[in-house]
């Protein structure tokens, strides 16, 4: 028994450092958002606009106005992510040839 309490300790101590823990503030969240929107809006723009990045961004929104800014930026970020693609393809579309 004398064994199993030091273990017993060490393993709450581990359990309550591995707590959800909250990294990023609402400001975080709002310029994640809106580089994910001005991305998108360039995307749209070069009509090469992804289906879901919009309501991915939609998603983020939602997110950070309960309160939940990790996730809300990490929705923004792939939203973001998304849109440069997007951007990428839109790029490579330009120089598409016929093979003849």
């Amino acid at each position: 028994m004398k064994k199993f309490v030091p273990f017993l300790i060490a393993a709450a101590l581990v359990l309550s450092a591995c707590g959800v823990q909250q990294t990023h503030t609402d400001k975080d969240a709002a310029a994640a958002i809106t580089a994910a929107e001005a991305a998108n809006k360039k995307a749209k723009k070069a009509e090469f606009e992804w289906r879901d990045t919009g309501k991915i961004i939609k998603k983020a929104k939602e997110l950070a106005k309960n309160g939940e800014f990790d996730t809300a930026v990490k929705k923004a970020n792939k939203a973001k992510k998304q849109a440069d693609m997007a951007l990428m393809q839109a790029e490579a579309a330009k120089k598409v040839r016929p093979r003849i």
